[in-house]
């Protein structure tokens, strides 16, 4: 039996503007989308609040979604390095890059403080990565190098963008190498994490799924206060801090469920359709 979890009561006023993160929070673990989600989702669009995918994933890895969607067609991807248009074939409408001289830096940085560590770099085109890092089934194109190699001028898709790059290590506890990492190359980049091994996502100075979705927030005249965000991991802590009201899924990280003051029920249960749910005032699903 699925363990019961308390949904506190939803801000008076609705919001005008969803920002949900989607692996361990909108997706359940299979990865789906389950039908109560999507018909909340419908349901708040016709309500008239827009809706935001905010994921650390690229978006050709945005199918789980842009199969179900209806007017939420805009999606922030690569943890705020891009912003792509789901109705338009997932195309990509707005990229904050890593500048390739920042990534050899921090490359140089991490190798120095964590030997073992290896590395990918994350294009607009595709991901590259190197012989040790832990290959991605769904991307068979790609090229496999020495990072240096991989960001250098006249490598192989250097006219395509870094969008982020990922260092992994398979001995050192995550939020150590977290840790470790930012005190090392913090001062160039953005460091954070999403996944449970150790594995480590950099963006260029200043991106973020929070400074993004604030840019995107700002074009249509939507201030901080009529945002709800929901999230589960690190890379979520920016955003649910920035919006106006945040919940923290029931089986976030740690230091999610320290920086919200809202809780939902785990992404197996649908924890951000129940608050939407309560939002609208519609009647629970059963």
């Amino acid at each position: 039996m699925g363990s019961v979890t308390h949904v506190p009561a939803p801000p008076m006023t609705r919001p005008r503007l969803i920002a949900t993160d989607l692996d361990g929070t909108l997706l359940r673990d299979d990865k789906s989308v389950s039908d109560r989600t999507v018909a909340a989702l419908a349901a708040a669009e016709e309500a008239g609040i827009e809706v935001f995918f905010v994921t650390g994933r690229p978006a050709r890895w945005m199918g789980v979604v842009s199969d179900h969607v209806h007017g939420h067609g805009l999606a922030i991807c690569a943890n705020g390095a891009a912003v792509v248009d789901l109705h338009r074939g997932r195309r990509i409408v707005q990229v904050r890059e890593l500048p390739r001289e920042t990534a050899l830096t921090v490359v140089e940085e991490l190798r120095t403080a964590a030997p073992d560590v290896s590395f990918a770099v994350e294009r607009t085109g595709g991901i590259h990565y190197e012989p040790q890092y832990p290959q991605f089934h769904l991307d068979p194109g790609a090229l496999i190098a020495p990072a240096e190699k991989l960001l250098a001028d006249e490598a192989e898709y250097a006219d395509e963008p870094v969008l982020k790059l990922l260092a992994h290590h398979t001995e050192l506890v995550p939020d150590e190498f977290l840790g470790m990492a930012r005190e090392a190359a913090g001062h160039h980049a953005e460091f954070t994490r999403s996944s449970p091994s150790a594995l480590l996502e950099v963006s260029g100075p200043g991106v973020s799924k929070a400074s993004t979705l604030a840019r995107c927030c700002a074009q249509r005249g939507v201030a901080a206060e009529e945002v709800v965000a929901f999230g589960d991991m690190p890379n979520d802590l920016e955003m649910l801090s920035w919006a106006g009201t945040s919940y923290a899924m029931a089986n976030a990280h740690p230091a999610v469920l320290a920086a919200t003051t809202h809780r939902t029920a785990a992404n197996e249960e649908d924890g951000v359709a129940a608050v939407i749910e309560r939002l609208l005032e519609l009647p629970p699903a059963g």
